[in-house]
């Protein structure tokens, strides 16, 4: 089957279609690491449209819903990807890869050297996926409870 699927900024409005997006795949992602105190599980719709203003938030999207989501914040010539999340019924048609691709582009526009992100290491799943799009670990890190790899993704 053949899926067609828009990459845009996200606006104001798609706020509560991302929070739900987010709620979804965060439980999932508890889990599967056993981590029941995430930050992204309490964030709220209004803390999601203070990013949409102050960060470069993406959504994909399939016939008018939202399928993923990701965020940049940036600062200097460094990036943070934080907030990255498929549609469990949306994964596996590339729209995560393509999410990435769009950061690319515009990290390389903006002339970010580095990007960072923080994910489960036991994660298996997510680490293979991150590998794949050009992530290494750089350290693992345990200030929030438990293994965290931060990866770290040279852009050219």
């Amino acid at each position: 089957m053949l899926y067609s699927f828009i990459i845009r900024q996200a606006a104001e409005e798609d706020a509560e279609s991302i929070y739900s997006i987010l709620q979804d795949a965060f439980k999932e992602y508890s889990l599967i690491t056993g981590v029941d105190k995430l930050d992204a599980l309490s964030e709220t719709a209004d803390e999601i449209r203070k990013d949409i203003k102050n960060k470069m938030v993406y959504v994909a999207v399939i016939d008018d819903k939202i399928v993923g989501t990701l965020r940049l914040e940036i600062k200097g010539n460094e990036a943070y990807l934080s907030r990255f999340a498929v549609d469990p019924e949306s994964r596996n048609i590339g729209i995560g890869k393509s999410l990435m691709s769009v950061v690319d582009k515009y990290l390389k526009e903006k002339g970010v050297s580095k990007v960072t992100l923080h994910t489960a290491s036991r994660h298996g799943e997510l680490m293979r996926f991150y590998y794949g799009q050009g992530f290494y670990v750089e350290a693992i890190e345990t200030d929030r409870g438990y293994l965290r790899a931060r990866l770290v993704k040279e852009i050219s």
